[in-house]
């Protein structure tokens, strides 16, 4: 039985008949999970940090009915106007960047933030699904327009954010972005010498990094020797694995939380197991693969190029984030500070969270009477 009849003609039926209510059903299921686990994990941060004890779930149940407002409604826009977001999002953003570099607050080392009417964010975390729709309409545009230079544009705005996040610095961030862009640039059809050109950009930048960065190079060599470095967080999350077992300590009943500094936020899966325990941790990590799995089957019934790669850059950087917090909690790969989608505490990451899953909603829509292509939406964008 659904919500709305088929013959239901009202902008609102026609997107309940056409969105992937399934995915819907998997984010809401994550934010749910998330609101508990924080209600769980944040409190003793709090008290440590002389604050309310509820103070960083007071901030979380504000950001989230926004975020999943925003989300709801990019999911309604057309596939123009989700372009046209895309170009208003990364030019406010990067903007904000430049401007963190100046009047940004530096928080361990970093300066990645910048207050925003009372509101404390991170410009970066809105950059990544901008850029991730905006390259995908450039390579599109590319492969239909062979004379207009796409995978050029593309280079030249992928040079500027790459900049901009060594700049702060957020070396991790640069990365992912890095990874996304050069998987959107492969499906869209780079010649194989490009393909030999930026894997070796890639690796010598990895060792750039390495030497020039110090916060890089130490969590490389933590996690290489973790015998003679301070690997507290690590120890104790995997110290929390074995506490839960399988079925768990109990909710409310595990301890990490009251040690671990980023419980809420890098470091909240390791909660989640020490008081649900291991079979939870695996749902949990069913339902990302659930929504990476499903937005990918959806768009493989699509013939428009620009979709295919917008929908795959930004399910490979939902999917991306959640491995990188998982394998980092886990002791499989060295720290980033990546929050795990829609479950740590954050609401800069929870809103962009949400606007690049509205754009996976919205792109992965049924259309089944759309006479738009790569090439009307590349036309009817230039208007």
């Amino acid at each position: 039985m659904t919500m709305f009849s088929r013959t239901d003609m009202s902008l609102l039926g026609q997107w309940w008949q056409t969105v992937d209510r399934w995915t819907i059903a998997a984010i809401i299921t994550l934010a749910t999970l998330g609101a508990f686990l924080i209600i769980a994990a944040s409190p003793p941060i709090a008290e440590r940090l002389s604050l309310d004890t509820f103070h960083f779930v007071g901030r979380q149940v504000l950001f989230l009915p926004l975020a999943m407002i925003s989300m709801f409604a990019v999911s309604f826009l057309s596939r123009v106007n989700i372009r046209r977001l895309s170009l208003i999002i990364f030019s406010f953003a990067a903007a904000l960047m430049m401007f963190t570099l100046f009047s940004g607050a530096e928080i361990k080392g970093a300066t990645r933030w910048v207050n925003v009417v009372g509101v404390s964010l991170q410009p970066s975390e809105f950059i990544k699904p901008a850029f991730a729709v905006i390259a995908a309409s450039m390579f599109a545009a590319w492969r239909l327009e062979e004379r207009f230079p796409g995978y050029l544009v593309v280079l030249g705005l992928y040079g500027g954010v790459v900049l901009l996040l060594i700049a702060q610095p957020d070396v991790g961030m640069a990365v992912l972005i890095s990874f996304v862009w050069g998987l959107q640039f492969f499906l869209a059809g780079l010649p194989m010498v490009l393909v030999m050109g930026i894997g070796t950009v890639f690796i010598f930048g990895g060792f750039a990094a390495y030497f020039q960065f110090s916060h890089v190079r130490e969590r490389i060599e933590q996690f290489i020797d973790p015998q003679n470095s301070d690997v507290y967080q690590v120890s104790q999350s995997l110290e929390a694995f074995k506490k839960g077992g399988v079925f768990g300590r109990g909710p409310g009943e595990g301890h990490v939380k009251e040690n671990l500094p980023d419980a809420h936020s890098d470091f909240i899966f390791a909660v989640a197991v020490e008081e649900f325990g291991m079979i939870a941790g695996l749902l949990i990590v069913s339902v990302f693969g659930f929504i990476v799995l499903r937005g990918l089957m959806r768009v493989f019934k699509e013939t428009d190029l620009f979709v295919q790669l917008a929908v795959a850059g930004l399910l490979a950087q939902f999917g991306l984030q959640a491995i990188i917090n998982l394998a980092s909690t886990l002791n499989l790969m060295p720290t980033k500070g990546a929050t795990l989608p829609f479950i740590s505490y954050g609401g800069s990451s929870l809103l962009a969270l949400s606007i690049s899953m509205g754009m996976v909603l919205s792109l992965t829509r049924e259309r089944p009477n759309s006479k738009f292509t790569s090439r009307t939406v590349w036309e009817r964008s230039k208007l």
